[in-house]
């Protein structure tokens, strides 16, 4: 690997900095595998994480219940066959720790922890015109001075854990599940109170209810879910799944969404009600998100279609809640299935059943404040916990980078360009930030419409390939043209409005934080599309990106 130095000054009057050809921001799944391409380049490089460990979301995420909802056997790196089949799951939907100690076999398989550096924050990126160089600030006062900054600092990695009034009141325990404790929290017999019912409040909900005293769920909006189907694996599955290594690394790439199944049953209107209904069963019964994004495709399109999905939908969960007032509460009416991110659950639904269990609906009435005794509405009513659990998403997409202090050519801020418009070239680099690459950011299938690690090692090959031609050309500095950016931007509006994912308010179009602009986070074109575009971009010398 090459040297990573230190040295007095680097032009910029700022004394003893960490000097690297590249800075990677975060050490989770882009991360990592990032760090790995970059050093088998030969260059300089370290990754750096406010984690106490490597994981990303694997490593922040250790609420109860957490879970992969993409299978095991499609959520890993396809680079090497090797590192694939030395790892051996133990269930198709597995669980955090499980997933925490995979991660940590990838970090030690190909040798990355020398170049990690953990319990770090990068709190500044700014970057020298006339050096072509970034220097970067870390929250203990580091500096490093890097010639490219790869950020893979996760689309849902800024958690919203300070929303309501009065939180540091409460006298009893408050945590939000993307920061919940390392350590053991016991909720035995104690009063719960769970604000936020998305993927990961069902899956908080649908773990603790048997084991607390008490537990109130406040619901804003109700969710279509899906039952999973989550079967163990002994040797026989895993060697099964094992021998379709090559398979998956030529299927996932070019589906949808990244995932081994594809919209492959034909049109809706081709299709007579009796066939769909076979397609619609069959799918609902493998328990997996491929109702979601390989059954029908119109879903996306058409309200009537979309309408009669929805309710072959309710009436499964209809089936499994029987109690009218809970149907009323918990099964959505105002929105389509698949114009909001679909959880995956295990039992959730039943969890209301249980006598203990309760909801609050603050739609109409929403939370005021927190007391020191609790949660307080709008209309002044009180309800008294022991825990707090705010299971109250992310500023998604975005978040992680307008945390960040970053700064381009002119001084031009990045937190303040993203507050009037979200805009990036093609989900990859923002004009006006040279050497700045993102991954899992506004404007590309990663940014939520994916299989995760299908979308992130395809962007950070796409990278390296990208640094690597520079380099070859004896060229320094790479930026995407504004023209390239406002192309990438009207294709990718022009695609997201034909939908009626855009017709909903969700975090995916940027609706759960005020003042958001909104635009649909994620490219809608398909996985397989948007690689297409992004190899041609590649093999045609990387027009709209301007080199120097």
């Amino acid at each position: 690997m090459a040297e990573v130095r230190s040295q007095k000054d680097n032009g910029n009057g700022v004394a003893n900095p960490l000097v690297l050809d590249a800075a990677v921001i975060g050490a989770g799944v882009a991360g990592l595998y990032q760090l790995h391409q970059l050093r088998e380049e030969g260059l300089s490089v370290r990754a750096f994480d406010a984690a106490g460990g490597v994981g990303g979301t694997w490593y922040w995420n250790c609420y109860p219940g957490a879970k992969f909802d993409s299978a095991s056997y499609i959520y890993q790196y396809l680079f090497s066959e090797e590192l694939y089949k030395g790892w051996s799951w133990s269930q198709k939907f597995p669980e955090q720790p499980e997933i925490e100690s995979w991660m940590n076999y990838v970090a030690d398989t190909l040798d990355l922890r020398p170049d990690i550096q953990l319990n770090t924050t990068i709190k500044s990126a700014h970057y020298d015109e006339d050096r072509g160089r970034w220097t970067l600030t870390t929250d203990a006062g580091q500096v490093i001075d890097a010639q490219f900054v790869v950020s893979c600092s996760g689309m849902l990695s800024a958690p919203m854990t300070n929303l309501f009034e009065g939180q540091d009141s409460f006298k009893g325990d408050i945590f939000h599940t993307a920061r919940w404790p390392r350590e053991a929290v016991n909720l035995k017999g104690k009063r719960v109170g769970c604000i936020g019912n998305g993927a990961t409040g069902i899956q908080v909900i649908q773990t603790i209810a048997p084991e607390v005293g008490e537990l109130k769920v406040f619901i804003r909006t109700p969710q279509y879910v899906n039952a999973m189907n989550n079967p163990q694996y002994g040797p026989a599955e895993v060697e099964e799944y094992k021998s379709k290594f090559e398979y998956y690394k030529e299927r996932l790439p070019h589906t949808f969404a990244g995932f081994e199944f594809d919209f492959d049953n034909g049109t809706w209107a081709d299709s007579t009600p009796e066939q769909r209904h076979e397609v619609l069963e069959r799918i609902w019964e493998n328990g997996s998100l491929e109702l979601w994004t390989a059954s029908f495709s119109e879903l996306f399109f058409d309200e009537e279609i979309n309408e009669q999905i929805s309710e072959f939908v309710r009436n499964k969960m209809r089936e499994r809640l029987k109690d009218k007032d809970l149907c009323d509460l918990l099964i959505p009416t105002d929105y389509g299935f698949g114009t909001h991110r679909v959880p995956l659950e295990s039992g959730y639904l039943e969890a209301y059943h249980l006598p203990h269990v309760g909801i609050v609906s603050v739609k109409d009435n929403p939370i005021a404040r927190i007391t020191p005794e609790g949660i307080q509405l709008t209309d002044g009513s009180t309800y008294e916990f022991d825990v707090i659990i705010l299971a109250t998403g992310f500023d998604a997409g975005s978040g992680a980078l307008t945390r960040m202090d970053i700064r381009g050519r002119d001084d031009r801020s990045l937190t303040e360009q993203w507050q009037q418009d979200i805009t990036t070239t093609m989900g990859l680099q923002v004009h006006g930030y040279p050497n700045l690459f993102l991954t899992g950011a506004p404007l590309s299938p990663s940014a939520a419409l994916c299989n995760m690690t299908t979308c992130l090692q395809q962007q950070t090959e796409w990278i390296t390939s990208c640094i690597k031609h520079l380099r070859n050309k004896d060229l320094h500095v790479v930026e995407a043209t504004r023209e390239a950016e406002e192309q990438w931007v009207k294709h990718h509006d022009d695609l997201a409005n034909a939908t009626l994912v855009t017709k909903t308010d969700s975090w995916y179009m940027g609706s759960n934080i005020e003042g958001k602009p909104r635009r649909m986070l994620s490219y809608i074109g398909g996985v397989g599309t948007y690689r297409q575009k992004c190899s041609e971009v590649e093999s045609q010398g990387y027009p709209g990106f301007e080199m120097h």
